[in-house]
């Protein structure tokens, strides 16, 4: 287990780039199952999720060449049919969240996959139904396999085009469904579909490829089944949780920061939602430059109650920065509300923040009000571990405002989701050693 030592209380200067967003990574990854033709994909983020998936595709037969950092070829001709259904690979599955999307290609294509229970963060129950009954929808069958703790998914006869309403927004889900549909016989209509950027990134490669989409962007998505997929070029979109962590980096530390090449329209709700926080954020082209504050005064609601924070699916507020914004409140004047609506577990880590001195009232699994110190009373250094990526990068911030050294283990987690993240903060000012 390797552990960041960090010195706090530094003000940090300069700019910094954005990795490839790590989300749509692992969703266009799976989609180079789809086609026996070569799939290149670039601003591919080296992080350990997609360098995991990349090694599962590997041992199930995919050929996979690096061009340059992050700008990988696949070409998927010669899956190992007998890996696919082997103990090694629901193993593998069953450890890297993002293995759920081989599910929906490999279906798609041989009319077999299994559906282990995925891994990743420990952020409380992540349910596999929408997924599963997308399927079934499509005419698949499914059964437990308890020897391998998985489901079997089968289609003997193939897929074929129907029309659901999905009981929840999953992002992971769509895209499952998506491309499980995309070779599909006839017609399918997926009605409240996740519709986030990322979403629409794998339409667009989908569609590139030869699949016939329309809707992209919407919730309601209609696909027309194609015989097969060639090959296609993809570029990924800079990582919009990391532009909201460097924002929430700033605003911590009090220090002015350039994140470039943003893609601000890709952002949505994000910059007004630090803004709410007190955080100014300016626009220059494809860049966003938050200058330092003396103080940031959290909003109110126009009848004066208290300012809520809460995600929800997109065009809403992602739930993966929420930690982000929790901690810049710490430091803020005023009171905000955070609810946390989709997982259970994602606050629990607010025990931390409470010892090193952050005024928060946990009011349940799903909310949190945070009373800010208005940089009055610095957050005191201490010695925690990492329990999820998004808590992790949360508790790097709180570490990096606080006067002193801290001591974060178990950053493994957060090595999951962000690259060579304190070489890059390091080169701003930041003092991170990492200790393996």
């Amino acid at each position: 287990m390797s552990t960041f030592i960090i010195e706090g209380g530094h003000p940090l200067s300069g700019s910094i780039q954005v990795q490839g967003a790590k989300n749509e990574a692992l969703e266009v990854i799976c989609a180079v199952l789809l086609s026996e033709d070569k799939v290149r994909i670039s601003n591919i983020p080296e992080i350990l999720d997609t360098l995991n998936l990349i090694k599962l595709l590997q041992a199930m037969g995919v050929e996979v060449e690096r061009h340059a950092k992050g700008d990988y070829s696949f070409r998927a001709a010669r899956i190992d049919r007998d890996y696919i259904c082997s103990a090694d690979f629901v193993s593998r599955c069953a450890k890297l969240r993002g293995s759920v999307m081989v599910s929906g290609p490999l279906l798609a294509r041989f009319g077999h996959s299994y559906f282990p229970k995925p891994g990743g963060d420990k952020i409380g129950r992540r349910r596999v139904d929408t997924h599963i009954e997308g399927f079934v929808k499509l005419g698949a069958g499914y059964s437990y396999d308890n020897e391998l703790k998985a489901y079997s998914i089968e289609a003997p006869d193939g897929l074929h085009g129907s029309y659901m309403l999905l009981d929840e927004a999953s992002v992971t889900g769509t895209a499952n469904i998506i491309m499980a549909a995309v070779l599909a016989k006839g017609f399918t209509t997926i009605y409240n579909a996740a519709c986030e950027p990322y979403v629409q990134q794998l339409c667009l490669l989908l569609s590139r490829m030869g699949a016939h989409i329309s809707g992209i962007g919407s919730n309601l998505l209609t696909i027309e089944g194609v015989e097969s997929l060639h090959g296609a070029i993809h570029r990924i979109l800079p990582d919009m949780i990391e532009v909201g962590s460097f924002i929430g980096l700033a605003a911590i530390t009090r220090s002015t920061l350039r994140i470039k090449d943003v893609h601000y329209e890709q952002l949505g709700i994000i910059p007004d939602c630090f803004r709410k926080l007190g955080v100014r954020i300016d626009r220059d082209g494809n860049d966003i430059i938050i200058p330092a504050q003396e103080s940031y005064e959290i909003e109110s609601f126009i009848d004066g109650s208290i300012m809520t924070l809460a995600d929800a699916p997109w065009p809403g507020l992602t739930p993966d920065l929420l930690s982000v914004m929790l901690v810049v409140a710490t430091q803020c004047k005023g009171s905000v509300l955070i609810h946390q609506k989709m997982f259970e577990s994602r606050l629990f880590f607010v025990d931390k923040l409470i010892d090193m001195g952050a005024q928060i009232i946990l009011c349940d699994p799903h909310r949190a009000v945070v009373i800010g110190h208005n940089h009055q009373h610095n957050l005191k250094p201490g010695k925690m571990s990492s329990p999820d990526i998004r808590a992790g990068i949360a508790l790097l911030l709180a570490a990096l405002s606080s006067p002193g050294h801290s001591e974060i283990n178990n950053i493994e987690q957060i090595d999951r989701g962000y690259e060579a993240i304190d070489e890059r903060l390091n080169a701003l000012g930041a003092k991170i050693i990492r200790k393996d």
